[in-house]
């Protein structure tokens, strides 16, 4: 066991509504230098005590080809996950239905030449492929900076990025983007201009608590609701609720003697939920658990409390579709 899981462990919590019909709408698989997070270990923590009826794989730049063409070596993360999705269906180990949908990597700045890409994803993927996530988030500072895609700033605003774009609402499939909430602003321009494309608005829409914005969590608060207020606006943008585990949040939680307790995360992440919620309704918002990335901070089953905590009040219509509903309608997976 590593020191994670050791940590990980000092927070045992019983399962809160076990039976809750749950889609898990945001995880990865890799396999990393000392970080390792495959098929046994998600299904370690989907089988923690919660009904995790299904969940969506989404890209981590993970088992890409190591040969051919550069624009087509993502590809092989779908065809790794519809293995995984394959060996989950044809075996005993698991009720849950990992990797429904599957959600990959396609470079948009390709601009019309990505539709063989999108194609070859299809190909890939069988009956699960539903998106693209090109990630987004950048900042000028060196302290909040997304060392993995580094993106160009203003991507979302570029020509050949726009023109790639437009090739998703041709095959049908959903854009996911992560982003800090400096860029919502762009986010909000995109959506307007592709009414009719699904856009997936990942991890809340990346509030800052670190770097220039330590110690300014309440002035931040204010200026994110205004814009996540102005994307809510967009009928065709859902979001994503979590990925608050992450450091950049600056919560602290994975700097704790013991890990937080469900009640202790439910307070952390109760205005920005809350607001969300108020803004998007419950049936444009989704529960995710961005593990194993959140994992650094909390364990999958006190997390998974701490959102039924957090709802404990909304109807059981809401609730169906914070937990499952909203991720099953949103990804066109089989309810």
């Amino acid at each position: 066991m590593n020191k994670l899981e050791t940590w990980l462990d000092l927070r045992t919590e019983d399962p809160i509504e076990p039976d809750l019909p749950i889609c898990d709408p945001h995880h990865h698989l890799w396999d990393r230098p000392d970080d390792r997070y495959l098929f046994n270990d998600l299904l370690k923590d989907t089988g923690s005590g919660h009904n995790i009826v299904s969940t969506v794989f989404v890209e981590c730049g993970a088992m890409y080809r190591n040969e051919g063409a550069d624009a087509l070596k993502p590809v092989g993360e779908t065809e790794f996950v519809q293995g995984v999705a394959d060996q989950c269906a044809s075996g005993q180990q698991t009720s849950t239905n990992v990797a429904a949908g599957i959600v990959s990597h396609a470079d948009l700045t390709l601009g019309d030449a990505v539709a063989p890409v999108l194609e070859a994803h299809i190909e890939a993927s069988g009956k699960r492929f539903r998106g693209i996530r090109h990630i987004t988030a950048w900042h000028a500072s060196d302290e909040v900076s997304n060392p993995r895609s580094n993106p160009p700033p203003g991507l979302l605003m570029d020509s050949k990025f726009r023109e790639g774009f437009a090739h998703l609402q041709q095959y049908g499939l959903s854009f996911d983007d992560w982003l800090y909430y400096t860029q919502l602003e762009e986010l909000v321009d995109l959506a307007r201009t592709f009414p009719e494309t699904q856009i997936i608005l990942n991890h809340i829409g990346g509030p800052l608590c670190i770097g220039p914005y330590a110690g300014k969590r309440d002035e931040v608060f204010v200026e994110w609701q205004q814009s996540i207020e102005a994307l809510a606006t967009c009928h065709n943008v859902v979001v994503k609720l979590g990925g608050v585990g992450m450091l950049s949040n600056g919560f602290g939680w994975h700097e704790q003697e013991t890990p937080p307790s469900s009640t202790d995360l439910a307070e952390g992440m109760a205005p920005y939920f809350n607001f969300c919620i108020d803004k998007f309704g419950a049936d444009r918002c989704m529960f995710e658990s961005n593990f194993p990335v959140d994992k650094v901070s909390f364990s999958y089953s006190v997390m998974w409390n701490a959102f039924k905590r957090l709802s404990k009040d909304f109807s059981p219509d809401e609730r169906a579709s914070l937990f499952y509903n909203t991720a099953v309608k949103v990804y066109r997976l089989k309810s």
